[in-house]
């Protein structure tokens, strides 16, 4: 009978579980700058693996109110464009972040995650084109999605 391992902690995350508690915040809120989201995850310290804490990172945003969204996208920057793109490109989105901007009072926020360099320009044009159609309540959930996927993205990449 063949046993299921459970996957071995790494270094990383065994240093995160060991921090100080400000320091294990500090990696959080480098991953989504939520006060609420970091310390519930500090608290609930140590995880027996990295599986584990991304589903409690991803529980937690779940569980974000409308107060510690806004604090998270109020950190949030744009997404970057390759180096090479072309100037026309960087005026055409940086029109469009404008009127998203305009239309819904924070920073576009998508996550660009398994994208290569060059469907960046392409992905994000055309997600705040089809966002912008979208009512304030509805782009708020929208939202909120992305940030989780990009909570989740920098976390893994951290640790």
């Amino acid at each position: 009978m063949q046993t299921r391992a459970t996957p071995a902690p790494s270094a990383p995350l065994e240093r995160f579980n060991a921090a100080p508690a400000d320091e294990a915040t500090q990696t959080l809120l480098a991953c989504l700058h939520s006060h609420a989201w970091a310390h519930r995850l500090t608290a609930h310290r140590p995880y027996p693996d990295l599986p584990a804490l991304l589903a409690a990172a991803d529980e937690a945003a779940y569980d974000l109110s409308p107060d510690d969204l806004t604090e998270a996208l109020a950190a949030e920057t744009l997404p970057a464009l390759p180096d090479d793109t072309y100037a026309a490109a960087h005026t055409a989105l940086g029109a469009a972040h404008a009127a998203y901007e305009s239309r819904f009072g924070h920073v576009f926020v998508i996550s660009l995650a398994g994208l290569s360099p060059d469907e960046t320009l392409n992905h994000v044009l055309t997600a705040i084109r089809s966002r912008l159609n979208n009512d304030p309540d509805e782009e708020r959930l929208v939202t909120a999605e992305e940030l989780r996927h990009l909570a989740k993205t920098r976390l893994g990449n951290a640790l």
